[in-house]
């Protein structure tokens, strides 16, 4: 099984770049989405039916801002929307669909790029969901939490260490709580199959810095480590371009 997650930075955007016949051709079984930037009025939403997807939208109350979705190939059982938080809700940070042997969750973390209070939000967010996830890990303990964390975890994940040290996304605080959640039991799955550097998921539109790969490793797919033995690869796809953010693929068992 397949299962993708990208920042799309624009549903309608990226739609014009190519995103559906892409995905026609990548063929996962289930995508998730972040900042959508749309409702489904906004869109056909035949254009991905007839490609086999049941869509499910959770977009932010503020138009044109945030959101995230879950197209899937296979019927879930159930879908929740929201953490039940509306501070995050009103955003539309998460989104959960539930499967027969796992639940997968295409969420979009907050940045703090623009500014303290921002950067508050988003400490306060790491702290909620850690919580949320581990209530959630108690009824269900094969979950895959994919989506941009907008975190780069370790030197390796960013392209410039030294001079982003106080850069909102690699701050020590935010990589203190990459820690604990990796420590918590969620695997990684990136780094469990792939140590390389140079591997990055996110490029600024300033400077060349896609050309010249000069980016952060900021989208992921955790897995719990129930998963472990279900995993059997994960990749970036780099040259993927309907966004500032390219796709990630994660295929289990």
């Amino acid at each position: 099984m397949k299962l993708i997650s990208y920042n799309v930075n624009g549903i309608r955007s990226a739609m014009n770049k190519g995103f559906v016949e892409w995905l026609k051709e990548e063929n996962p079984e289930i995508i998730g989405l972040q900042e959508i930037k749309a409702q489904e009025k906004d869109i056909d939403p035949t254009i991905f039916q007839e490609l086999g997807y049941e869509l499910y939208w959770f977009p932010a109350v503020k138009k044109g801002y945030s959101g995230v979705a879950i197209f899937t190939k296979i019927k879930p059982k159930s879908i929740k929307y929201g953490m039940g938080l509306n501070k995050y809700d009103d955003e539309g940070r998460m989104i959960q669909a539930d499967f027969e042997d796992f639940s997968f969750i295409s969420s979009y973390f907050p940045s703090g790029t623009t500014g303290d209070i921002r950067q508050d939000f988003k400490y306060e967010f790491l702290d909620d969901i850690f919580g949320y996830m581990q209530d959630l890990r108690r009824e269900n303990p094969a979950i895959i939490l994919s989506g941009d964390y907008n975190i780069c975890h370790k030197p390796i994940d960013i392209h410039n260490p030294v001079s982003n040290k106080n850069s909102s996304g690699f701050l020590p605080e935010e990589r203190a709580w990459m820690d604990k959640f990796t420590d918590s039991g969620f695997i990684d799955t990136f780094r469990h199959f792939n140590p390389n550097p140079n591997q990055y998921t996110w490029w600024s539109f300033r400077a060349n810095s896609r050309s010249k790969n000069l980016g952060w490793r900021i989208d992921y797919h955790m897995a719990t480590k129930e998963l472990q033995n279900k995993l059997k690869s994960a990749v970036i796809l780099p040259d993927v371009k309907h966004s500032d953010h390219c796709p990630i693929v994660l295929e289990i068992d």
